[in-house]
């Protein structure tokens, strides 16, 4: 079905009254509120074994184990972020209230699969995995803020509906 016409009448809305609704009665929201940090910590632990390896030349084996870890839990957020976006806004991806951060998440989920690829069967040099990696970490940065901003806009929006 997709978005309402309410939903278009507020650009700067991110919710109507019934998708607000919907989002605070599933359990996808608080998946998502889950996984979402989660995803944080699993990144932030191995950026810093990507660099260990990076300036010291050990801990290849660690840094790919997180990154693969890092990797596993963007596809669970990705899958079940879908679902949450067919629960509240009626449609399973690029709902107009996040679709420049469902945009870029695609861009992200490349860079980690290309870095997959590269891993298991492309045979790329480690120096090229890392890059991709650093370069799937820095996209994922960005993307993380998206949702960051977007969460303080709907806290803002319900504050000034309460």
């Amino acid at each position: 079905m997709g978005a309402s016409p309410r939903q278009y009448d507020e650009p700067n809305r991110l919710y109507t009254p019934e998708q607000r609704a919907r989002r605070n009665a599933t359990v996808w929201t608080q998946v998502q509120g889950v996984l979402a940090p989660l995803q944080f910590v699993i990144f932030l632990v191995s950026l810093v074994l990507v660099f260990r390896y990076l300036f010291s030349g050990e801990g290849y084996g660690a840094a790919t184990v997180s990154i693969l870890l890092k990797t596993g839990i963007l596809y669970l957020i990705m899958i079940t972020g879908a679902i949450w976006e067919k629960v509240v806004f009626d449609q399973w991806l690029f709902a107009p209230a996040f679709f420049w951060e469902d945009v870029l998440s695609f861009g992200v989920i490349a860079l980690h699969t290309l870095y997959l690829y590269g891993l298991f069967w492309g045979g790329y040099p480690t120096q090229s995995l890392i890059t991709i990696a650093l370069a799937a970490y820095a996209a994922y940065v960005v993307n993380a803020g998206q949702f960051l901003w977007k969460l303080r806009v709907a806290r803002l929006q319900s504050e000034v509906a309460a």
